[in-house]
């Protein structure tokens, strides 16, 4: 393990790798990640199997063997990425284990057709645990009001979950109070509660660039110098909030009862904006007992040239709720900012869906035998 990822870790962060493919497991890639220790867990999102998927070559036996029997391409598409993520989780088994059910483990999002309707969702989870039946696969589920409603659901099921698409602190709680709810029920429902795992993938990047853009509309001093700090202050605030939350007399009760924290998880970790450093949302939200989900390109950046710095978020929290505010001041509501970057990733996700299954649907035309 390079220095960087082993000073991340010392520091009580966990490096997952937000990719999957079959290229990456056939070639060995991954157990070689995982191996040297660069990486506790992967996640997936439709859009990282549609770019996976457009590597037929990799599939090509799989589908055509699926295009003779018939199936339908929804189906297809299934059992395309859950061999996938199980053939995964095989290989962080060991981590899963040694981890005491904490790291090792691999995401797997439901449609995201199904985003605001709760029954489709818990379906579909129920479908996917089943499918993918390893102890430390999660199931990703968007944090909308009907995404919410679902996650309770699954984890009184005994399903660990991943929530994703999180954007404000006011959402966030409210995962908070569902991940709460959820794991109350599934002590009343007899589930082992240290083997349920979950975690709050709260997403980074994606606020800086909607920001700067008003900032950049804007045009003056002040907005100039807050360009680059919103993203990194909202996600401050955040794990204020999960610290919070575990002094909370509910939690406490859950703890004694055997039940991880859920953790949060900094997702869309890519650094977008070529004039900022292109390690800064690993580097600059370390904290104890966080994730943080990174693409490859971050992952080697990280590696090369990462400065650890220690724990940039505990205690200052002053500090980013004064970017808040002067951010507010200039007419940026963060709230707003992040129900439209919660539409737009939902929005994303479908049409990353949509595309990929119309690539599943093509291939299986391919394939299927000649009448």
């Amino acid at each position: 393990m390079s220095s960087p990822l082993k000073q991340l870790s010392e520091e009580g962060v966990s490096i997952w790798l937000d990719d999957l493919s079959r290229h990456r497991l056939i070639s060995g890639d991954l157990e070689d990640r995982i191996r040297a220790g660069e990486v506790v867990g992967v996640t997936t999102n439709p859009a990282i199997f549609h770019k996976a998927l457009r590597d037929v070559s990799s599939y090509e036996l799989q589908l055509r063997e699926l295009a003779q029997l018939g199936i339908a391409r929804a189906d297809v598409l299934r059992i395309l990425t859950c061999h996938d993520v199980r053939d995964a989780c095989d290989l962080l088994r060991p981590v899963y284990e040694s981890t005491d059910a904490q790291d090792g483990r691999v995401s797997i999002e439901v449609d995201p057709a199904w985003a605001h309707d709760t029954q489709r969702t818990v379906a579909e989870a129920r479908l996917l645990w089943w499918l993918v039946d390893r102890p430390n696969a999660m199931i990703k589920i968007p944090a909308t009001p009907a995404g919410l409603r679902a996650f309770t659901a699954c984890l009184a099921e005994g399903i660990s979950v991943n929530v994703t698409l999180i954007f404000s602190r006011e959402r966030y709680r409210e995962v908070i109070d569902a991940h709460l709810d959820g794991m109350e029920m599934a002590h009343a429902n007899g589930h082992d509660l240290s083997k349920i795992a979950s975690v709050a993938s709260f997403f980074v990047s994606r606020v800086d660039t909607e920001v700067d853009r008003r900032l950049d509309a804007i045009d003056s001093g002040a907005a100039r110098a807050l360009r680059g700090h919103a993203a990194i202050a909202n996600a401050r605030l955040a794990y204020e909030t999960f610290e919070q939350t575990l002094r909370d007399s509910r939690w406490a009760k859950l703890t004694q009862l055997g039940a991880q924290p859920q953790r949060p998880l900094w997702a869309s970790t890519g650094v977008k904006d070529p004039t900022y450093d292109d390690t800064r949302y690993v580097i600059d939200l370390v904290a104890p007992a966080t994730v943080n989900t990174v693409p490859e390109a971050t992952l080697a950046a990280v590696a090369d040239h990462g400065q650890v710095r220690g724990d940039r978020i505990t205690g200052r929290y002053a500090e980013a709720r004064d970017v808040i505010d002067e951010l507010a001041g200039l007419g940026i509501d963060i709230e707003e900012v992040a129900g439209q970057l919660e539409r737009e990733g939902i929005l994303a996700f479908q049409e990353a869906w949509r595309e990929l299954t119309a690539d599943v649907a093509k291939a299986l035309t391919e394939f299927a035998p000649q009448t």
